[in-house]
């Protein structure tokens, strides 16, 4: 059992170590550069169509969700007689 134990900590040791490093260009400053822009657009949507596309389903769910809200409790107000 103990031989096994060692040998799984060798095989997860050379891995990690042996894992080549990737470069991975940093994009920090354009994105930085685009939102501190100023044109005029809010911040939210500033990300693109992606940006706009949530926002867009972010409100709608809001309404819906506000209405189906003020319908429920018109119908606990004024229950139904039977």
């Amino acid at each position: 059992m103990y031989r096994h134990m060692i040998s799984l900590q060798q095989v997860a040791r050379r891995s990690i170590c042996s894992s080549a490093r990737r470069q991975v260009e940093n994009k920090v400053p354009k994105k930085q550069k685009a939102f501190q822009e100023d044109n005029g657009m809010p911040v939210h949507l500033k990300g693109g169509s992606a940006d706009a596309l949530l926002y867009r389903t972010t409100m709608a769910l809001t309404v819906l969700g506000t209405g189906y809200v003020v319908y429920e409790l018109v119908n606990a107000a004024f229950p139904k007689k039977a």
